[in-house]
């Protein structure tokens, strides 16, 4: 699956790209990430696109369809990729198409996020104030001056690729002024409809995301088992303290029996003989009387 994200800065589009990312296992290619990185390594390449980005500019298209075409030919970008930033142009987007057909590779969708630019302008304003406040540092590219500029490159030089891709139909347009979740289902039903995403291949994703909850609940036996232990040392400690008391009992037996059952034992024998006369007396007496 290999897309297009097309937007004014500040859309939303790198936001979105990650959410693809993690949903369909395929690779973001920001070509701003890029150069910012060769900008961050002193590169003669990041140096040059350093002056231009602080002004607000574009960098030139050989540097970006160069950086494009050997991070496609790497092995993480074969089962698809999201092009974040570019095209830009429509020179770029003809550019695109002649490197995608020299690698016999197809581009399946372009989403454009629309947005109000004048609401761009309040976020960027109100980002840039927070975080001066909280004393970070703020990007040269991400000011609400660069952005105006920015915004006015996109109008004149990306937006007519809103009618390139559009005559190729290629495009999607979606708010992106709603939430970000409702513009992640959005962009999911566009890949649907066109065919990007195959219903089975979202069948399987959704069935390998199953295992995971028959994991959680396998886990819970695991969970009785723990307490066993516990409930085995407690049934271990009442016995002990069962068997404590019984020993006590039987010890103070032992010392009370030797007067206790003299005193029984003597009382037990009196009543006995007091039975046995009484039993044998009335018999002798009516025995004697019978023979008279």
């Amino acid at each position: 699956m290999r897309i297009i994200l097309l937007g004014p800065p500040g859309s939303g589009k790198g936001t979105q790209a990650q959410l693809l990312v993690q949903r369909y296992g395929i690779v973001q290619l920001s070509t701003g990430e890029m150069l910012r990185a060769a900008v961050a390594a002193g590169t003669p390449v990041g140096l040059k696109a350093k002056e231009i980005m602080a002004g607000g500019g574009l960098v030139p298209d050989d540097v970006v369809v160069g950086i494009i075409s050997d991070r496609i030919d790497q092995p993480d970008a074969k089962n698809g990729f999201i092009l974040d930033g570019f095209p830009r142009t429509v020179p770029q987007a003809e550019a695109l198409d002649e490197l995608l057909k020299h690698k016999h590779l197809k581009l399946d969708a372009v989403i454009e996020l629309r947005v109000n630019e004048s609401a761009l302008l309040s976020r960027v304003e109100t980002r840039v104030a927070q975080m001066r406040e909280r004393g970070e540092e703020v990007r040269v590219d991400d000011t609400p001056e660069v952005l105006t500029k920015r915004l006015a490159s996109y109008r004149n030089q990306t937006e007519p690729l809103i009618h390139y891709y559009s005559e190729r139909r290629k495009l999607s347009t979606i708010d992106g002024m709603m939430a970000i979740d409702e513009v992640t289902r959005a962009i999911h039903r566009q890949l649907l409809a066109l065919g990007a995403i195959e219903p089975k291949s979202h069948a399987r994703s959704a069935a390998k995301a199953a295992p995971a909850k028959t994991g959680t609940k396998k886990a819970k036996p695991a969970k009785k088992t723990a307490k066993k232990p516990a409930k085995a040392a407690k049934k271990a400690a009442k016995s002990v303290k069962t068997a404590k008391k019984a020993a006590k009992k039987t010890v103070k037996g032992a010392k009370k029996t030797p007067k206790k059952t003299a005193k029984k034992g003597v009382k037990k024998a009196a009543k006995k003989a007091v039975k046995k006369g009484s039993k044998k007396g009335p018999k002798k007496v009516t025995k004697k009387r019978a023979k008279r």
